[in-house]
């Protein structure tokens, strides 16, 4: 028996799934950790712990299956800034996605080089949580650091690196670095020379079904997995779970519920938003690109409402012997739509999609004596969906609209949170059969590229069939509507407020 294997390097943790050569899952294992927070705003991790998830996870597969192992792909959380030295040892913690400390950087990077450039050359304006910022932020923070660089990887690809000893990124990944010139998909010589970096500090940028190497003899020690193995460029996290997915061509639409929460759309062409509010990048498909919007914190401000507020639902799960969310869940049915009038505004790490506004904070709006605990988890979902919702309407000013959404991510498996976002979206919600789109999805590119399948149309047939599907109510869809209009006028009302909440963080250090 062959088997492919998928790794996925999330934020919170990494998975590695063992699939058959139809696709089929036949183990997943997964390994926690945390993120470090040293300064309000900021958000790291040392590298080094993905790679000892990596290990940790393998150890728990068979051995036999992972000698039989033919094709490995890799995906995981997009944007984050790995450093290297001349030894290939590791200057700093990693820099990650959600840290929102560049602002400032960002701003002087639309000065330097201009907004209508950005988005025609990166399909993006400079945003926080972008790498290209934040590689200006050590050159100016950090100059000892930044004089020790010898590469710069993503954290997906700094796995790949020990697993094949090779440098190398992929196009949807390297999209996400604003280095990446999106129309050709090669790195932008322009970014480089303003970020004051040389181009043999960045890896090879490859399509992501290119088998790039093999495993090294050190991974295969510490894998268990046979030397020479074949691996492939791999995906960042939210093109990976597309094609998991089978979002393999344009009018197809997916939402998914992680850490983040993204709604994504392929295309055939480079395409951006005039406003910069939704990111256009390159696919992990041959020649085709996505838009896609982001709302920053979605699965994050559900688990913070879980982590501080939620105690008496943890002790019942575990009486249970239930998953907390299961229990959480429960309790947000017993809520009316509209959570009787209180509303919460997503933005506990800023937001992207549509306000680009690191400044932005989190907000329960309409809070009186009558709401209770129940009132206020039901709130925070429904926020999301708005954010989410946010996301999909400028899709659509984007000429980019579909007749129903596939769910993806942790959220998905909440039949609740389905059929709130169809209400919400007044259109169609379809689950798959997929336990996890990101593992599979690049599962899926090494099996095309050892020869398992002709093409990722192929592969996806085998792989990927509907569940369920959730149709909107008109009822409820007119209560969403209601309220919706008043979330979108919650954050103009508050943008000026935002950074003056800032200002008296900073008086107090």
């Amino acid at each position: 028996m062959k088997y492919l294997l998928g790794i996925d390097i999330g934020t919170s943790g990494t998975k590695v799934s063992l699939f058959d050569t139809d696709f089929k899952l036949i183990h997943s294992y997964g390994v926690e950790y945390e993120v470090h927070y040293p300064e309000v705003g900021w958000a790291e991790q040392n590298p080094e712990i993905w790679w000892n998830a990596v290990c940790s996870a393998c150890h728990k597969l068979d051995s036999r299956h992972l000698k039989s192992v033919i094709g490995i792909g890799v995906t995981g959380q997009m944007h984050g800034l790995v450093l290297l030295d001349k030894d290939n040892a590791i200057i700093r913690p990693a820099i990650l996605w959600c840290d929102q400390r560049t602002q400032k950087e960002c701003d002087e990077l639309t000065q330097e080089i201009g907004e209508k450039t950005l988005l025609e050359l990166t399909g993006n304006p400079a945003l926080p949580g972008f790498t290209a910022s934040k590689i200006r932020w050590v050159e100016k923070h950090e100059q000892d650091n930044f004089k020790k660089i010898a590469k710069i990887l993503l954290p997906k690809d700094y796995i790949v690196f020990r697993l094949t000893g090779c440098y190398s990124s992929d196009v949807s990944d390297a999209s996400g670095t604003q280095l990446l010139d999106i129309a050709h998909r090669s790195w932008s010589e322009t970014m480089i020379h303003f970020l004051h970096i040389h181009s043999d500090q960045l890896p090879l940028v490859h399509e992501s079904r290119d088998i790039i190497g093999g495993v090294s003899k050190e991974a295969s020690k510490a894998l268990g997995i046979l030397e020479c193995t074949p691996v492939v460029a791999g995906a960042g996290d939210q093109a990976a779970s597309a094609l998991g997915n089978g979002l393999i061509r344009p009018g197809l639409m997916s939402v998914t519920l992680g850490s983040s929460g993204v709604v994504f759309a392929p295309t055939a062409t480079p395409t951006s938003d005039a406003f910069g509010r939704v990111h256009g990048f390159c696919h992990a498909i041959d020649q085709q690109w996505h838009l896609m919007g982001v709302t920053q914190a979605a699965g994050t401000s559900l688990k913070w409402v879980k982590d501080e507020l939620c105690h008496e639902e943890k002790t019942t799960a575990k009486i249970l012997n239930e998953d907390v969310y299961s229990v959480i869940n429960e309790e947000i049915a017993s809520v009316p739509i509209g959570s009787d009038g209180l509303f919460f505004l997503p933005y506990l790490q800023g937001e992207r999609t549509p306000h680009l506004d690191s400044h932005a904070k989190g907000v329960f709006f309409g809070l009186s004596a009558y709401h209770h605990r129940a009132h206020m988890l039901r709130a925070t979902m429904e926020g999301i969906t708005y954010s989410l919702l946010d996301c999909y309407e400028v899709l659509k000013e984007n000429h980019l609209e579909a007749d129903h959404v596939r769910l993806a991510g942790g959220g998905a498996k909440s039949p609740l949170w389905a059929q709130m976002i169809a209400d919400t979206f007044n259109i169609s919600v379809e689950r798959t059969d997929v336990s996890d789109a990101g593992t599979l999805g690049v599962a899926l590119l090494a099996g095309v590229a050892v020869g398992e399948a002709s093409s990722l149309e192929e592969a996806c047939e085998k792989a990927i069939h509907i569940k369920d599907v959730f149709r909107p109510n008109p009822e409820a869809t007119n209560v969403y509507q209601k309220g919706y209009r008043i979330y979108r006028a919650l954050y103009p009302a508050l943008k000026p407020i935002f950074p003056l909440v800032d200002t008296l963080r900073e008086k107090q250090k």
